[in-house]
């Protein structure tokens, strides 16, 4: 295939087993863990946890992501959609309330094509860093159940320093735009055990030093989508994948912290507080061993 499924729109040549563009990902999907998970916001995770696809590569090139052998390096494991579709039910007869599909965009035709196969009976979560085009997320219109986008940088200059991406806001509010329009357009729906079923949920990462983007970005959220579009404010970041960019090499202050949990208060967001412990690598999931899959 000649790809575009991304904002980077390279139309390199993927082949089953190589790929030339920005991701250099093959056509053929590769995944790090599929597995339980349990530390996902509670609309996703409920009491029992998400059944997780962590599939290898990212569109992005965070300096930070605690997932960095994955997402930079393509660690993984090849799989067909019939092994994915076989792992999906052991999810579910694992009692997981949703599937979640985690750094999913390069594979978006080969999850198709496996939801051909198996359509889980549990909600089905798009878990993405928010850099997507309209054109991508619209072939899974009708079919992703929850979006869990990450809005996390407003300028072109913060987009490229930390992402590779100078146009990251500009495609991430596109993008969640459009996933909002997909799923009810405002106040998600949840079930009788307070799991979402349908909805928008977007999460910000709280970074070191750039609290004024952090209240840009809530204001964005308040003044251009729907009232009730939920958001998890995060103040997991902790220095990790080797970061060297000036500022990054910290946790954030609970001053900091406070700044942003108060602007969000006070534009009466609804959402979720992320608790201090979750700055730990210790939540990070463990990658391509044989317990890392179902």
């Amino acid at each position: 295939m000649q790809c575009t499924l991304c904002p980077r729109q390279c139309g390199a040549l993927r082949t089953n087993d190589a790929g030339q563009g920005f991701c250099q990902l093959p056509e053929g999907m590769l995944i790090a863990r599929i597995a339980p998970h349990l530390w996902e916001e509670p609309p996703v995770s409920g009491a029992r946890g998400t059944g997780a696809v962590f599939f290898s590569g990212c569109t992005l090139r965070c300096a930070y992501c605690q997932n960095g052998d994955i997402s930079h390096r393509n660690a993984g494991r090849p799989f067909t959609p019939r092994e994915l579709a076989d792992a999906m039910r052991r999810l579910v007869d694992a009692g997981m309330h949703t599937i979640s599909f985690i750094t999913a965009t390069p594979y978006v035709h080969q999850i198709l094509r496996t939801l051909d196969l198996y359509r889980p009976p549990v909600p089905l979560v798009w878990n993405t860093s928010g850099y997507e085009t309209v054109e991508t997320l619209r072939m899974l219109d009708g079919i992703i159940d929850v979006y869990l986008p990450d809005l996390t940088h407003r300028s072109e200059a913060m987009g490229r320093l930390c992402a590779k991406a100078p146009d990251y806001f500009e495609r991430a509010s596109a993008a969640i735009t459009e996933m909002v329009r997909q799923t009810s357009a405002g106040s998600p729906q949840y079930n009788e055990e307070g799991v979402m079923t349908r909805g928008t949920l977007i999460r910000h990462l709280i970074l070191p030093g750039l609290t004024s983007e952090s209240i840009a970005l809530l204001d964005w959220v308040r003044d251009c989508l729907p009232a009730g579009v939920p958001v998890s404010l995060m103040r997991q970041y902790i220095p990790m994948n080797g970061v060297s960019i000036k500022g990054l090499d910290r946790s954030i202050t609970e001053r900091e912290y406070r700044r942003v949990r108060d602007h969000m208060l006070a534009l009466d967001l609804p959402g979720f507080l992320q608790e201090p412990e979750s700055a730990s690598a210790d939540f990070v999931p463990v990658f391509c061993r044989d317990e890392s899959y179902i």
